[in-house]
């Protein structure tokens, strides 16, 4: 079993910069890929970006923009999402998930992940 939990959300101006943190317990990341997903009100749940166990980093174009860094820290068995440049469309529960060894073609597939966070609120005010 894997326990994680996101944190680092908060209110921020229009132009600022928030980092997300996904803290997992009960194993080791090193062998898992760890998606970031992200819930507008009204909208539907949508793919952020991924830290693949391959070392690999993956982002959504539309929703990272060239503005979103992943990173990871084994020591800490954490995954970062570093967001900068935010804008009142990135406002949303940010959510990290999840899964072993979780195929490339796979990483945008909410299902495809066995482990959820509880989700961290990401308000940008205009």
């Amino acid at each position: 079993q894997v326990q994680l939990v996101e944190s680092g959300g908060g209110l921020v101006q229009t132009g600022g910069s928030l980092r997300l943190s996904c803290a997992a317990s009960g194993r080791t990341l090193s062998n898992y890929t760890v998606g970031w997903f992200r819930q507008a009100p009204g909208n539907g749940r949508e793919f952020v970006a991924a830290s693949q166990w391959s070392g690999i980093n993956m982002y959504d174009a539309d929703a990272a923009k060239g503005r979103f860094a992943l990173s990871r820290d084994n020591a800490k068995n954490t995954v970062y999402l570093q967001m900068n440049n935010l804008e009142a469309e990135d406002t949303a529960v940010y959510y990290c998930a999840a899964e072993r060894h979780l195929q490339q073609h796979l990483i945008a597939v909410m299902s495809a992940y066995g482990y959820w966070g509880q989700g961290t609120q990401v308000t940008v005010s205009s």
